[in-house]
């Protein structure tokens, strides 16, 4: 890889990242990946359609393969994961754009959710901690 500013700013960033920011960065990736795909569908480009779903099912993946699960609320998300994938391949397979659709929205209410979450335990850490 070439070590330009932007990727050594990107690799510092990941690097210093908590877990809930991580965690966020795969959603963004995984929704903007969506995104092109779908507009990869609406212009007849399948190479990018292709390319990008792939990329958001690799993203879905780490999620899958990053659950601890020993946590119940990580069997239902395992779940939710399997059945994006699934749609996303259906999308890929039949060229359509409705369920990239779907899993886009979900992938953005999904998002929210974490991020008021991390604002939550953040808001609950005292000053001057170790995290604050």
């Amino acid at each position: 890889m070439i070590s330009t500013p932007q990727n050594k700013y990107l690799n510092h960033t990941v690097q210093t990242a908590t877990p809930a920011q991580l965690l966020i960065m795969l959603y963004d990736g995984c929704i903007r990946f969506c995104k092109l795909a779908i507009h990869g569908l609406e212009q007849n480009d399948l190479q990018l359609v292709n390319t990008n779903l792939v990329k958001a099912q690799a993203i879905i993946n780490e999620l899958i393969v990053t659950l601890d699960m020993n946590i119940p609320l990580s069997q239902d998300l395992r779940q939710i994961y399997d059945y994006w994938n699934h749609q996303l391949i259906a999308a890929n397979m039949g060229k359509q754009k409705e369920p990239v659709e779907e899993v886009l929205g979900f992938l953005t209410e999904m998002k929210e959710t974490w991020v008021q979450a991390a604002r939550s335990i953040n808001a609950a850490k005292p000053a001057g901690g170790p995290y604050g």
